[in-house]
This record gives C-alpha cells, structure tokens and sequence, in this order.
C-alpha cells in the first residue's frame, strides 16, 4: 500500500528526465567502448553493467524515498560518523588506480565511498543549517560550517581527489545562501578563498620551494588548460583529443560508433571522464544541445521542487543535490570542452560507474522524498 501510493504521488516528470539521460549514456558507453573491448569478449559489457548499476541504483533511489525525509536529523551524527570511517578506510584499505587511492573492493565490486560522501554532506549540512536559518552571520558562524565540511574533506583530499573536494564547496555554497547567510561575509570568503588558492599556485609556480596541498598532477591539470599545447603529449593530451574529437563532430556528427577519436582509441577515458566528447563528435552540436536541455531541463524541475518544500530542511536538500548536480555537469562539460582544468568529475548520469550512477540516483531520491511529502500525507 505506501509503496503504490508512493508511484501514485510521484514527479514522473523527473524520473523521466533522467530515465532520458541514462539512455545517452547507456550507448555513449557502448560506442565509447566497443574498440577497447578486447576480442572474444561482449562489446557491450560495460553498458550492460552500468544497466545493472541503473537497476540497483533505483533500488536506492525508492528506498530513500521511502524513509520520511523529517527523520534524516535522527539520523544526521550516525551518517556524519559513517562517512568519517567509510572515507578513513579508503586510506588504509583501498585500493589504488590511475594514481589515486579511492576505491574499496567488497567482493567483486569496487566502490569510491568518495562519491556517497557528496549525499551525506548533503543530508548533515542542511540539517545542520535548518536549525540555524538566518543565524549564520559572524565569522564564527561561518568557521564552524567549515569545520563541518572540513573534517571529511581533508580525509578525500588525502586519496588525492580534488574534484570531490570541489564538489563539497559547491554544495556549502549553495546552502548557506539558501539558508539566509550573511551573504556579504558569504561571498567575500569564498571569493577571497579563490583568490587565494590562485595566488598560492601562483607563488608556488615561482617559487617550488612554497609547500602547495597538490600534487604534480593535480597542479599540471590546473594550469595546462590555459595553453595544453604546451605538453602535447603530457598533461595536454586528455585536453587537446577531447577538443579535436568535439571540433569534429559539426553540426550534426559522425553518426553512433563512427568517431574516428573514439575508435581509433586516440580519446582517452572515453567512456568515463570524456564521455562528452564522445557526444560531441558522433552526434554533433545537435546532441550535445539535447543533452544541455535535458540537464537544464532537469534543474528547473528540482528547483520547482525545492520551491514547493514545506519546511527549511526540504529546501536545503534539494539546493544541496542542484549544487551537486549542476557542478558536475559544469565542470565535466567545460573540462571536456577545454575552457575548465581537467578535474576528473564525471558526467552525472551518464559517465561509466557504479559508485557515481548510485549517488546520483540516491540524490534524485532525496528531492523526490522532499516532493512527495511537500504536503501532509499518510505512509
């Protein structure tokens, strides 16, 4: 009975934005894979197994639905505490890949807890603000909130992954101001945060002795984007591929499993990071405007929702998850496109993985859970 009357009050709007999303994604990853699939083996194999990440997912997805979300603060410290020791264990227990140490093995399976840490600082951080609307307008205030986001950042920053640590500000960002923070102190720390961060690179680009939180990589991503010519086959490369690949595509691309990037296995992690330029090059400005309008799209309706929540803890769950959301499809695009530094954020909904295919959907999960209780209803 609460599970038909769940369907029954349900944005189907929604769910059929992303079904969309998934659907591109789904034969993005099956062109962007089907040259790296070596012979004998399923060309499809790793569409099929995002499939299978989309079917588990909803699962979560129905089941944070289904807990009330007025019940999260009950819940609030035992998550915090979680996703402490869930990201302290990737440290110790993790295991490594393309340089950073970010995935936990259970069974056959490999996780990044990185990206459920977004869901969680999303949940903890809005109830910690509901109780404080309008209250956070001292520095004081405002150190607190960071010691809140700070504590699990460092723990991601350490794997390194910048990216998610990124994704973290976007999200504080964005439910402080909805919070009601003071928003003169509110835009002053964050803007003089940047200016900061930029002119700590910049000493240290002058001066290597000057200790920077980075590593090489990670600094070489930053900076390369303004001229990734400059290393044509280092840190440029991801950049200069991915710009050839959509340049290519036109107006109308090259048509599905026909771009000469992709199957010529000049593009790499086609199928993960660089899944856009895959878009960009066999489906052309044509398909990857479908795929902006559908994001776009997809905005609008969560914040409709947002708009429609019947208390502060509602609004600040759905701000949390655009933030989120609207981040990764930001950067991913622009990085892809060569106007961001390569950050390595997937595209939501679409890029290749389970950890991220899960957040993803447990994030439209918190939204509609505010929606379906946006008025009294009996479960």
């Amino acid at each position: 009975m609460q599970f038909r009357r769940i369907l029954k009050e349900l944005d189907w709007g929604v769910l059929a934005n992303v079904f969309l999303i998934i659907i591109i994604g789904l034969v993005l990853i099956a062109s962007a894979t089907r040259v790296t699939s070596s012979e004998g083996t399923d060309i499809l194999g790793l569409a099929k197994n995002q499939l299978l990440w989309v079917f588990t997912g909803l699962l979560l997805m129905f089941g944070i639905m289904y807990i009330p979300y007025d019940d999260f603060p009950r819940y609030a410290k035992f998550l915090y505490i979680f996703n402490l020791i869930m990201l302290g264990a990737v440290l110790f227990a993790g295991r490594e890949a393309l340089g950073a140490q970010r995935w936990i093995k259970i069974g056959p399976f490999s996780l990044q807890p990185s990206e459920f840490a977004k869901d969680i600082i999303t949940i903890t951080l809005a109830n910690y603000l509901s109780t404080r609307q309008g209250q956070i307008e001292k520095i004081g205030d405002f150190i607190r909130v960071f010691i809140h986001i700070g504590i699990p950042m460092i723990l991601i920053l350490k794997q390194p992954d910048l990216g998610t640590s990124l994704v973290f500000l976007a999200i504080t960002f964005a439910e402080l101001y909805v919070a009601g923070a003071n928003r003169k102190l509110l835009f002053s720390l964050f803007g003089g945060g940047f200016a900061l961060a930029v002119g700590w690179i910049a000493l240290h680009l002058y001066f290597p002795q000057i200790w920077i939180p980075l590593k090489d990589y990670q600094l070489n991503r930053l900076i390369i984007f303004l001229d990734p010519w400059k290393d044509v086959q280092g840190a440029g490369y991801h950049v200069i591929q991915s710009q050839i690949a959509i340049g290519s595509g036109g107006f109308w691309g090259k048509g599905l499993f026909q771009g000469s990037q992709n199957q010529l296995n000049f593009l790499p992690e086609q199928h993960t990071d660089f899944i856009f330029s895959v878009l960009g090059e066999e489906l052309g400005f044509i398909g990857a405007s479908v795929l902006l309008v559908l994001f776009l799209t997809l905005f609008w309706q969560l914040i409709r929702i947002g708009q429609q929540a019947k208390d502060v803890l509602g609004i600040l769950l759905v701000a949390g998850v655009v933030a989120k959301l609207a981040f990764h499809m930001f950067i991913n695009i622009g990085m892809t496109s060569g106007i961001m530094p390569v950050t390595g954020i997937p595209l939501p909904f679409v890029s290749y993985g389970g950890s991220a295919m899960w957040s993803n959907l447990i994030s439209i999960g918190i939204v509609l859970n505010v929606y379906l209780r946006r008025k009294k209803l009996t479960f």
